[in-house]
């Protein structure tokens, strides 16, 4: 028994619906007029009605035949991409991942875990670019992006994100610096130190909105210290070297909190805003070769790798 539709005829809908007439669409195909004419016709008195109002310039679509063209659309994209997909399958993923990641981060823990993802799939090449800026991926032809917190407000809906690890940030002084200042005991007592801050232009990350791990009760408190810079690095370079109190990403110091060289001040306090996300922009299928990326991301960050450092 013969289907009333099959995947050319969605195909002849479409096509006659973008070319507005029978003898534009006739001509893209490289066939005669009348054999659209009869196809459209045969399908018409298949289903029952009528699919386009004809004039003898232009034909246009009758609100069933609109609506089946919507149809048509949304089932011809799925039927690409299984296609796709099965094709996937059989065949070892291949092809250019490019990313964009923050420099620390990027450098310390996303580069080692790219190089073993490529050897892992070495018909995949992987180019990652580290920026302090997230760029606009789909504009810049990024696959996505490996970065230190999601995207909120308008553009939100532009994305898609997944977190591949969670990520606090902590506080941290070298020992020096407390041995000849003090420890301090509680939050305020952290405007009597001299804290390292972190700034970016004319903004200043002064107010430093720490959270009690038990309870997830918030403080916040404002600091100060003579020292601040716009790189976290000088920051970390200066804590390291005696100069005050920071507030740094634990995947960033783990080494030296394992080494002894940094100690972590109000323990039971952090700063959870630094969870490490996977961001792209939104489409209708994504490669097998990203799938198989982010799996294997979120597999290796899941156990925060930079706790166990500091174990």
């Amino acid at each position: 028994m013969k289907s009333l539709l099959e995947r050319n005829d969605l195909e002849l809908l479409l096509a006659v619906r973008a070319h507005g007439s029978l003898a534009a669409t006739a001509a893209a195909a490289g066939v005669v007029p009348s054999v659209v004419t009869k196809r459209l016709a045969a399908l018409e008195a298949r289903l029952g009605f009528k699919l386009f109002q004809r004039t003898t310039r232009r034909v246009v679509a009758t609100a069933e035949g609109e609506a089946l063209c919507e149809r048509a659309t949304r089932l011809l994209q799925e039927f690409a991409a299984l296609e796709s997909d099965l094709q996937e399958r059989r065949s070892e993923p291949s092809g250019l991942i490019r990313l964009a990641a923050t420099f620390g981060f990027g450098r310390l823990w996303l580069g080692p875990a790219l190089a073993d993802f490529q050897t892992r799939h070495p018909l995949i090449q992987v180019q990652v670019q580290l920026t302090e800026q997230l760029p606009d991926l789909a504009v810049d032809g990024f696959d996505g992006a490996v970065w230190l917190w999601s995207v909120r407000g308008q553009r939100a809906s532009e994305w898609v994100g997944r977190r591949l690890a969670r990520n606090q940030r902590v506080l941290a002084a070298a020992p020096a610096y407390l041995r000849a200042r003090g420890t301090p005991a509680t939050p305020a007592a952290l405007a009597e130190h001299d804290c390292l801050v972190v700034h970016e232009s004319d903004q200043r990350f002064d107010t430093w909105r720490l959270q009690k791990e038990r309870d997830k009760t918030e403080t916040r408190v404002r600091v100060q210290g003579p020292l601040s810079g716009n790189s976290g690095e000088l920051v970390r370079d200066w804590c390291l070297a005696g100069r005050g109190i920071m507030l740094r990403s634990l995947w960033d110091i783990a080494p030296q909190l394992a080494s002894g060289q940094l100690v972590r001040v109000l323990p039971a306090y952090a700063m959870p805003d630094a969870d490490v996300h996977w961001l792209a922009p939104q489409q209708a299928r994504t490669p097998k070769r990203v799938r198989l990326l982010v799996d294997f991301l979120a597999e290796r960050f899941r156990g925060e790798p930079w706790k166990r450092v500091t174990r």
